[in-house]
């Protein structure tokens, strides 16, 4: 997959200046997870647009309860990572192993004490992130070629959504086989004439 090259367009009635969250829900886990803003649109006026990149590649990086944050590295499909004790300190490595599918990324905490958090980066932004790893557990880690896209309120990029905030944004986009497209945001608008924002694929190219 190479990079695919989106564009948010404001076409709607909104008069209260929303914010637009872009988002990925991790598939390997629970439904009650929790999910990050990854990309979060602001005051973006009507006929206005936003074009930004969804990139091909991802990296992964683990922060421990020191506060410390290992470098990012480039992370693929199939790979597991480990964090382990070395005389210099913690290290993040790629392990000879794969991870348990071929669709997913594994961050293992290998240290014999101390829990980790891993992280997921898309064009050096925030997408996933699981919490309190303990030694010998790991995070998994799989999206689909989807986009969630929805209207949100005081949520800023890299912001840990909860499941009341996600519960309002309804709306999946499919990047399966995309080069570039519109994503145009329609409806709002004030009091009685008010409809509910429409978020639309539009001007798409193929690869």
């Amino acid at each position: 997959m190479s990079d695919i090259h989106l564009n948010f367009i404001n076409q709607s009635n909104d008069r209260n200046n929303s914010d637009i969250v872009i988002f990925q829900k991790n598939v390997a886990v629970s439904f009650e997870e929790i999910a990050v803003a990854w990309t979060v649109i602001q005051n973006c006026g009507q006929g206005w647009n936003h074009p930004f990149v969804y990139p091909s590649t991802m990296t992964v990086a683990a922060s421990d309860s020191y506060g410390n944050f290992s470098p990012q590295l480039t992370a693929s499909y199939g790979q597991q990572f480990s964090v382990v004790e070395q005389t210099s300190g913690d290290t993040l490595i790629l392990n000879d192993q794969s991870s348990a599918s071929v669709n997913e990324v594994e961050v293992l905490n290998g240290l014999h004490m101390g829990a980790i958090n891993a992280n997921i980066y898309k064009d050096g932004r925030l997408l996933a992130t699981k919490t309190s790893i303990a030694p010998g557990q790991k995070a998994v880690f799989e999206f689909k070629p989807t986009l969630w896209i929805g209207v949100v309120s005081q949520v800023g990029e890299g912001d840990v959504m909860n499941s009341a905030i996600l519960s309002n944004v309804n709306t999946e986009i499919s990047l399966l086989g995309i080069k570039s497209a519109d994503i145009v945001m329609t409806g709002g608008g004030p009091g009685a004439e008010s409809t509910p924002f429409m978020f639309s694929l539009q001007n798409v190219v193929y690869a």
